[in-house]
């Protein structure tokens, strides 16, 4: 009796991770969709990609496609919250029903660029690849903007 009761304990607390699938993360709350998934996801218009490096480093290279999301933004507006302003330049940029994945130039700043997001209500995953690794796996580059005159 008691052994099934484990089995059964075990069947449910794995539900929620049978439910999700593509959604799962790694032990360290990476997504573990792989790489192709994801830009054949992005160019579908299925998800959308987010930079969550700073203006500087996205200024001398980014994806084509991407949206910038500067963690610093994010963290701010944690500490001392989103305007009306920001939520409604936010969702133009990022509409609700999309899953989100966030990057940046190592993996480290995903983490918290997807958990802000998250707290403000998007389907936010984090990338553990930089935006070298992206551009390598075929995620295409943004030409560069031509300044103004």
């Amino acid at each position: 009796m008691i052994d099934a009761l484990r089995r059964i304990s075990l069947g449910l607390a794995a539900l929620p991770m049978m439910l999700v699938g593509a959604t799962r993360a790694d032990d360290e709350g990476y997504t573990d969709v792989p790489l192709d998934q994801v830009k054949a996801s992005v160019q579908a218009r299925k998800a959308i990609l987010v930079d969550v490096r700073e203006r500087k480093e996205w200024d001398r290279g980014h994806i084509e496609g991407a949206v910038l999301v500067p963690l610093s933004k994010l963290a701010k507006w944690e500490r001392s919250g989103i305007t009306d302003a920001e939520k409604e330049a936010l969702k133009k940029a990022l509409p609700g029903g999309s899953v989100v994945y966030c990057h940046c130039a190592f993996g480290s700043r995903a983490l918290p660029g997807a958990e802000a997001l998250r707290k403000l209500g998007y389907e936010a995953r984090p990338l553990r690849q930089g935006y070298g690794t992206l551009i390598e796996a075929g995620f295409p580059k943004a030409r560069p903007s031509k300044p103004a005159k």
